[in-house]
Order: C-alpha cells, then structure tokens, then sequence
C-alpha cells in the first residue's frame, strides 16, 4: 500500500529528501506522494523513512492503493531495475 501525506503537513521538508524512490514532492500546499513510486520503502529499509521523521505525523498508509508486501517488492525492483 503506498502512503498518502495528510493535509496536517506543515511542509517542513524533511520527508521529500528521506524518500529511497523520490516519491515525494512539494505540492500546491502540502507535501504529496506519488504511488506509482512508494513502496514503502520496501528494498530500502525496514520501515517508512518518511513515516520515521515526520514530527507531526501525517503520513498514514493510503486506502485508495492498498498493496501486498509482495507487489511493493516488484514494485521496488521495477522502479530500481533490480
């Protein structure tokens, strides 16, 4: 399941350079994630890194991309040709 940033953010900039498949960017007023490219960081790390420095969290798992552990891996090696 991608992740989603919440209308919380208070657009501290931490998250984006955390990000292993660059899959945040500024948005018009919130930090946003694409879930074409958020595999939780599956591949990467243990756990979200965005998720990990986030200090108001407002990044939950995005209900409208739900996906297995297993489709984040392919995900993960489709996005880094591994």
């Amino acid at each position: 399941m991608a992740l989603m940033i919440t209308d919380e953010c208070i657009n501290c900039d931490v998250c984006e350079p955390e990000c292993p498949n660059e899959a945040i960017s500024p948005g018009d007023e919130i930090y946003e994630i694409d879930p074409g490219k958020c595999t939780e960081c599956v591949g990467h790390y243990d756990t979200p890194q965005c998720v990990e420095v986030c200090p108001v969290d407002c990044i939950p798992k995005d209900p409208d991309h739900v996906e297995t552990q297993d489709q984040l891996m392919i995900k993960y090696k489709n996005l880094t040709g591994n």
